[in-house]
């Protein structure tokens, strides 16, 4: 393949994964960092006229990383790359997608604006906080979804006396498609935000007596709303074996200490943000996106169809 793949420092694991899977070699470059903390960016190798790839998760610390893109794709820009395709698998700043209040940004399309103007002709991402942002991009976006991945998992230990929980209203369409894939009933948290920044379930609608419930996030940040979520299924009757389910695992704050709950039996989440080891608990089960990106890039650079990855039900 007449491609160019290069890694940022967010998540080096996934992007040597990505580069076995394709068969390539990860590209040279030298990243640095100045004394006050500056990036500095040196491509070791030609890219003109190529098909380049940079892979970056803007996770924690997200205005680092996403610095690190922006300069790594000018870069490539200024090096006459042929064409640039940002793989952000987590991409930062996805919940501030709208306007909840007065006098507020709406940064999703400031990063999409940052990644245009850089220099970028494409993006790529994985299960986005909301479907919509892609109307952000004046540039090609490719929108994956991990779902199939993490399906896959639950159906081959999926038990009769399981429901899918959806942790609140937003997350009602992502967990009627696992509902239906596999099989099983599903349940509903009403959520309200308090003046604290704390959410409280309200209501649970849906029967989760004496069942194990499978929570369906986009994204752990704190843990707080699978906290809430699990507490007040136990509550309404449910086993204390909760499985949660998310594609990206930022965990911030108290996450690790909220998941730790005896109550959530498995942690089931991708390595779209990288997790070290040490700090991964035994109940978690980190699953691959490399896969998929491979095959995405693969089909990219051959100029063949995405939405042929994913299948309609």
């Amino acid at each position: 393949m007449d491609m160019r793949f290069y890694s940022g420092s967010a998540n080096p694991d996934l992007a040597r994964a990505v580069a076995s899977r394709l068969r390539i070699p990860l590209g040279k470059r030298r990243l640095q960092r100045f004394p006050d903390g500056e990036i500095s960016v040196l491509l070791e190798e030609t890219v003109r006229g190529r098909d380049v790839y940079l892979l970056q998760s803007t996770s924690p610390p997200v205005h680092e990383h996403l610095m690190e893109l922006l300069v790594m794709i000018d870069a490539c820009r200024r090096a006459a790359a042929g064409r640039i395709t940002a793989i952000i698998p987590y991409y930062g700043y996805s919940r501030q997608e709208k306007m909840s209040t007065g006098r507020e940004p709406i940064t999703a399309r400031l990063v999409a604006d940052l990644l245009t103007v850089a220099g970028t002709d494409r993006v790529v991402s994985i299960d986005l906080h909301s479907a919509a942002m892609q109307g952000f991009f004046s540039i090609g976006t490719d929108h994956l979804t991990a779902a199939g991945i993490l399906m896959d998992h639950l159906l081959a230990q999926r038990e009769p006396d399981q429901v899918v929980v959806s942790p609140d209203a937003g997350r009602v369409k992502l967990a009627e498609k696992y509902a239906h894939a596999l099989e099983l009933p599903l349940v509903i948290l009403h959520k309200e935000r308090l003046v604290s920044g704390e959410a409280e379930v309200r209501a649970v609608i849906g029967e989760v007596a004496d069942r194990r419930p499978i929570i369906v996030d986009d994204m752990i940040t704190t843990g707080g709303t699978i906290h809430e979520g699990v507490r007040s299924l136990v509550e309404h009757g449910a086993r204390p074996e909760v499985t949660v389910v998310a594609t990206h695992a930022v965990l911030v704050d108290r996450a690790l200490e909220r998941l730790s709950d005896p109550a959530i039996a498995e942690v089931v989440i991708t390595d779209t943000v990288y997790q070290p080891p040490e700090l991964l608990l035994p109940k978690m089960r980190v699953l691959s996106v490399a896969g998929l990106l491979a095959e995405t890039m693969r089909r990219l650079n051959e100029d063949r169809s995405i939405s042929a990855l994913f299948p309609a039900p």
